[in-house]
């Protein structure tokens, strides 16, 4: 199968890279791994500076990517934002993420949402492998992208549920011939939102439990043998409370679970030839279909169900907002050493006004040698109500 995985080491460093350890602890190393793996990296600033969680968290108009579900929560009728970030800047240069996300409220209880994604993996020379440099003049400009769309709706006064599909394509072949071509895939959401309110004290506060199953569909084909990959299928639980101090201070704490509906790839048993391996990689593997991956990832896991719970991230994450106009967030991601040890805090702040609001996150990594350090994320979002309000008072 001709692909540019051993040209593109900057982002599979992201993705599977071995963390700085001990030589002895490298045979644990045992990460799930999909295609596409671009799927997964949070595209916007708010979720981004409170650790990437935002399956419970307040309704924004980048919901799309982590619970459509909200959708109807939102308090404006319509918005649509704009995303950016510049990925891996401690490795190279010209990999990013754009994002474009809008959605409109149909009535009271209906919702319908879009959203665009282009990741770009920048220039990359060729390589020739026998003179074990690049090839003078040849470069290619692979990248990643889907676009989606999803239909909510309220159930009742604290309940909604969302579907939306999804269309992705993967263009990181370097030879196209009839054996090798841009891989494409189809995709479901599935989402929920729960949102209700409680007291403490003599202050009303908001609790939220969300949850979305994301990017289930079919596998994807590079072309060049029989074997077709998994794509990203996550499942997302979060958990959100927003607490009122007073008329202008509110405080909301949420936390996220995150787990690739993915079979592990099998690892070589010590006395297993190497024909029996190859043979249980495409029983166990290759030859399981996407629905039947998702209920093999909860029980596959090589070292048992401690390896199993390895296999979920967690983050948690705080926001702190003034008059709903300026927001200070916090977070932090952990994942397991033995399972792609992207362990990292982050900070993110918010400025909105009536029209549009801006919003940036940086990442602080707390692992060694980790390529996510340092990486930025901005967002530009535009209130469509706030719009009209701003022109009808220019007329007036």
């Amino acid at each position: 199968m001709k692909r540019i995985f051993s040209y593109l080491l900057p982002f599979l460093v992201w993705a599977v890279a071995i963390p700085a350890a001990a030589q002895d602890k490298e045979n644990m190393f045992n990460p799930v791994t999909t295609s596409v793996t671009s799927m997964a990296i949070a595209p916007d600033a708010r979720a981004g500076g409170m650790g990437d969680i935002g399956a419970a968290t307040e309704a924004d108009v980048n919901s799309q990517y982590w619970n459509p579900a909200k959708y109807p929560f939102c308090v404006s009728r319509a918005g649509v934002a704009l995303s950016y970030t510049p990925w891996l800047r401690k490795l190279v240069s010209d990999i990013n993420l754009a994002h474009m996300a809008a959605y409109y409220r149909i009535g009271d209880y209906n919702a319908i949402s879009a959203s665009l994604r282009y990741f770009s993996l920048g220039e990359v020379s060729l390589w020739d492998n026998d003179a074990g440099s690049a090839i003078e003049g040849m470069t290619i400009k692979p990248y990643e992208l889907s676009v989606d769309a999803a239909y909510s709706r309220m159930l009742s006064d604290y309940f909604s549920m969302a579907v939306g599909m999804r269309f992705i394509y993967s263009d990181i072949t370097y030879d196209y011939t009839a054996e090798s071509t841009a891989g494409k895939a189809f995709a479901a959401d599935i989402a929920l939102y729960y949102n209700n309110y409680f007291m403490l004290g003599n202050r009303e506060c908001q609790w939220a439990l969300g949850l979305n199953i994301s990017n289930i569909g079919s596998k994807i084909s590079y072309g060049g043998d029989d074997n077709s990959e998994f794509i990203p299928t996550n499942l997302r639980l979060g958990l959100n409370f927003t607490i009122p101090f007073d008329e202008y201070n509110r405080l909301s704490i949420a936390a996220d679970a995150n787990k690739l509906l993915v079979p592990t790839y099998p690892k070589k048993e010590a006395d297993e030839s190497d024909n029996d391996y190859t043979d249980r990689v495409q029983r166990e593997y290759y030859d399981v279909s996407p629905i039947a991956g998702i209920f093999k990832s909860f029980h596959d896991a090589p070292n048992g169900f401690k390896e199993e719970l390895e296999e979920i991230q967690w983050s948690v994450g705080a926001e702190y907002s003034y008059n709903d106009r300026f927001f200070v967030r916090v977070g932090y991601h952990d994942e397991a050493a033995n399972k792609g040890n992207r362990k990292y805090i982050t900070a993110g702040a918010g400025f909105k006004m009536s029209v549009f609001s801006i919003d940036a996150a940086y990442v602080f990594s707390t692992a060694q040698s980790n390529p996510l350090d340092q990486t930025m994320r901005f967002t530009l979002a535009f209130d469509i109500d706030g719009i009209k309000d701003l022109f009808g008072r220019r007329r007036r």
